[in-house]
């Protein structure tokens, strides 16, 4: 498959990643009377990667993360050649998709981008008001732990076909943990969608939501290989 096909899917199905998930935050968790609540924002993040991998899987991988490509990449799963071009797409989608999401929400009165715009934070901009230190340790472990599961998860002696499922399930339950601590990254193209459109304290904020998924990444992509190397 040519790059300029796997690099679209990685735009189509980051899209689909930050507009299902930071939109169920945005328009859906506090709706009066039938609002989805932090389950519902968790789960409706690990559905888009679920249902995008079944999508793209067999395209581009369906990577939808900047950090994904990166472990993966240093676990020698993923060419470095390709990396720049899966990146800049993966970024690329999720400004679209938060784009078209401040379309759909300002068509509403009394919408105000001051409310966060799903946006991640530290610090006062921590949903618990979790200190940097804290936000920090949250986002390495928890992309840590999502690199292994996906490094698992699409390993050769994995059964075949059900990777999208321990994926997208990892996905929802990092989000139930980390959602109170800095409305969860793990992925910096997802935090950089809605804060180019927040500006300010989410732009000075977003180095963190860089640094610390990466790292995360590369230590599982490190980690994993050593864990599974020999034979069975």
């Amino acid at each position: 498959m040519s790059i300029g096909k796997r690099a679209t899917a990685e735009f189509i199905g980051t899209f689909w990643l930050v507009f299902g998930g930071c939109g169920s935050a945005v328009l859906a968790a506090a709706f009066p009377q039938v609002g989805i609540g932090l389950l519902g924002v968790a789960l409706a993040f690990g559905l888009t990667v679920l249902t995008m991998a079944y999508a793209i899987g067999h395209i581009s991988g369906c990577h939808l993360n900047p950090a994904v490509s990166v472990g993966l990449m240093v676990a020698k799963r993923f060419p470095a050649k390709d990396l720049a071009a899966y990146v800049v797409s993966q970024c690329a989608g999720a400004v679209c998709a938060a784009g078209t999401l401040w379309v759909i929400a300002s068509g509403k009165a009394g919408f105000d981008l001051a409310g966060g715009f799903a946006s991640n934070g530290y610090g006062a901009h921590s949903p618990g008001g979790y200190s940097l230190g804290a936000c920090l340790t949250a986002e390495v472990v928890l992309t840590f732990f999502f690199l292994m599961i996906i490094l698992g998860a699409t390993d050769v002696r994995a059964p075949e076909g059900f990777a999208p499922l321990p994926i997208g399930l990892s996905l929802t339950l990092i989000h139930l943990i980390g959602i109170p601590v800095t409305n969860l990254s793990v992925n910096p193209a997802r935090s950089l969608g809605p804060a180019v459109f927040v500006g300010g304290w989410a732009v000075e904020q977003l180095w963190l939501f860089w640094v610390a998924p990466i790292l995360g990444a590369a230590i599982a992509g490190v980690v994993y290989p050593w864990l599974a190397a020999g034979k069975e």
